[in-house]
């Protein structure tokens, strides 16, 4: 049980924390020095952007090679040093950290009522180790031999001292090393900030669909990253001290690579995915003007997708031939089920919604739209005999960016329209960010559907010529155009980003009359986030505060009865005695 002792209603921050804030460093200084999670989160949110944009220039170049039989705009060496830093840039320094290290870091506490992360100095050391361990992996073009060029995935031997000689391998093992750390040290701060910071009354089923998403996110990360690095410890050794763990002549075993990479790969998909379909499920019930359909359904679901991704890591490896075909396609069938029960939920809560087609509500059903297709090609994947035939060629090219792609790039984006009037108090235009989905909505499909038939008519993964005479070319050209589609889309973005700092829309408080308790402060926020909190009774805190007429039913099924306008922001954790006035509900046994 919590207890939570009535207290004079002082409200606000504490005068020590203003004089902190007042007197804290300004400028540059500032988001070198801060601690504060907010600007640790726009930090991680500007990197990951950054690193994303030059994915993207990254994946155009290889686009344009492809676009003509025996092209020559790029060498065979320059273009597998591209797809090794295009994916690796892609997956392991925007997805992640843009959703896990930016969005979460910003917005997990505030939607639970804290004043910070439970860990502020290891929150910031976590960010400049990401920073770190990116600016050592794209460093790699400037030595001698170039970057890494054995593929996101650094296959043995592919990766070894004698097939990918050079320090540009050695700086993309340690770049994985530093940024899983990273990641660990942020896994570790989200789960104790979400179990002890909580606002008074926010019980773990009052808790935002979206913390819950980085809560599961975060126990994955404490699963998986720990395994790949030590893989990656393994492989360093291999290559500089002559340890053969993954070398046949040595006696190593090369496919062990495999089964420890997939290990950390296969729950690394989900540690994608999950973040943003929390962020999906915070945009769907504002703008469909309904509260989530099926919250604690959503939450079982989030919870089945994190043990069972744990399960299937070996369907990566069924040509392989050394797994256990039957088990492995069994779980990938399984694990399609409680996905389609958050399909179902989601649709749910829209059905006879009144939608409001903002952009962000535009880029969450773009996502349900592109993840569900690419949902359902892999489950042909998850057939071994259909795999067997597909498994290198372009077909799974096409599957794989439209699960990460459709989540990653679709959802972050809803997040960045969402919230960015929270994180900045500033307004973006909403013209053109419509503008910026039509052309990326449209540009994916062109980008990727020919993808799907190169890869049924036989055309091979990773190949930077082709000739003529498969009839390959009609299909690679409508893919670049879309390509330049998708680059054009995001240059829109980047143009709304300049003119909503240019000619700033001041945001209110709550703009899109949302539900949940980042909404309750200003935008952008105060230094320690709340002056004070509203009382916590539900899931919806914000919209029982500002409709009180049609306050959310407890989980009891009995309306709340009337509560002060506002409360003190309590200190909160198990056994914490409230700053502010606020009642014990009989719920808050449950936390």
């Amino acid at each position: 049980m919590t207890a939570i002792a009535e207290q004079p209603l002082t409200g606000g921050i504490p005068p020590h924390a203003r004089a902190e804030h007042a007197h804290g460093p300004t400028g540059l200084m500032k988001w070198i020095t801060s601690t504060d999670h907010k600007v640790i989160g726009k930090s991680y949110l500007i990197t990951s952007f950054v690193f994303f944009c030059m994915a993207g220039i990254m994946a155009m170049l290889m686009r344009t090679q492809l676009a003509a039989p025996d092209n020559t705009v790029v060498s065979q060496h320059a273009y597998n040093e591209l797809f090794t830093m295009h994916g690796s840039l892609m997956l392991y320094l925007f997805a992640g950290p843009f959703a896990f290290g930016g969005l979460a870091n910003y917005i997990v506490p505030l939607q639970i009522g804290a004043p910070d992360m439970a860990f502020p100095r290891l929150n910031a050391l976590s960010y400049w180790l990401y920073l770190g361990g990116g600016l050592t992996m794209v460093s790699g073009f400037l030595v001698v031999g170039g970057a890494a060029d054995f593929g996101w995935v650094a296959y043995a031997p592919l990766s070894d001292a004698v097939n990918s000689p050079g320090a540009g391998a050695d700086m993309w093992i340690m770049a994985l090393v530093l940024t899983g750390f990273s990641a660990i040290f942020t896994g570790v701060n989200i789960v104790t900030t979400v179990f002890y910071l909580r606002a008074p009354g926010m019980t773990m089923f009052r808790v935002p669909i979206f913390t819950w998403n980085m809560v599961v996110t975060a126990i994955l990360i404490l699963i998986a990253f720990p395994v790949l690095t030590s893989a990656l410890v393994m492989l360093w050794c291999d290559r500089h001290l002559g340890t053969h763990i993954f070398e046949v002549s040595g006696g190593g075993v090369p496919v062990l690579w495999q089964n420890l990479f997939w290990f950390f790969g296969h729950p690394e998909v989900y540690i994608l995915a999950l973040p943003f379909f929390g962020i999906v499920t915070e945009v769907i019930p504002v703008f469909s003007k309904k509260p989530v359909f099926g919250y604690r359904t959503m939450i079982f679901a989030t919870i089945a997708i994190g043990a069972l991704s744990t399960s299937v890591w070996a369907h990566h490896m069924f040509t392989t031939g050394t797994v256990l075909l039957p088990f492995f396609s069994l779980m990938t069938y399984l694990i399609a089920v409680p996905t389609g029960i958050k399909f179902f939920n989601w649709i749910g809560t829209m059905w006879q919604g009144r939608i409001e087609f903002t952009t962000a509500m535009l880029f969450s059903i773009g996502f349900l739209v592109v993840f569900l297709f690419g949902g359902v090609t892999g489950i042909i994947l998850a057939s071994p005999p259909l795999d067997f035939a597909t498994h290198d060629t372009y077909f799974v090219v096409a599957h794989f960016h439209e699960v990460l792609f459709g989540s990653a790039v679709f959802g972050g984006f809803s997040g960045i329209y969402y919230w960015y009037p929270k994180i900045t108090g500033r307004m973006m235009h909403e013209g053109l960010g419509k503008t910026s989905f039509w052309l990326m909505f449209v540009g994916f499909w062109v980008t990727f559907m020919p993808q799907y038939l190169l890869g049924l008519h036989g055309m091979p993964r990773r190949i930077a010529e082709y000739p003529s005479v498969n009839g390959w070319t009609g299909l690679n050209q409508i893919s670049t155009a879309g390509a330049y589609m998708l680059f054009l889309s995001v240059f829109v973005m980047v143009v709304n980003f300049a003119i909503s700092w240019l000619h700033p829309v001041p945001a209110s408080a709550n703009p899109w009359d949302a539900h949940t308790l980042e909404w309750a402060t200003t935008s952008p926020p105060p230094h320690h986030n709340f002056e004070r909190l509203p009382p916590v009774r539900s899931e919806r805190p914000v919209w029982d505060l500002n409709h009180p007429e049609h306050r959310t039913l407890t989980a009891h099924g009995a309306t709340p009865r009337p509560e002060p306008a506002l409360v003190g922001q309590g200190a909160v954790g198990h056994g914490a005695v409230g700053q502010g006035a606020a009642t014990f509900d009989p719920e808050d046994r449950d936390r």
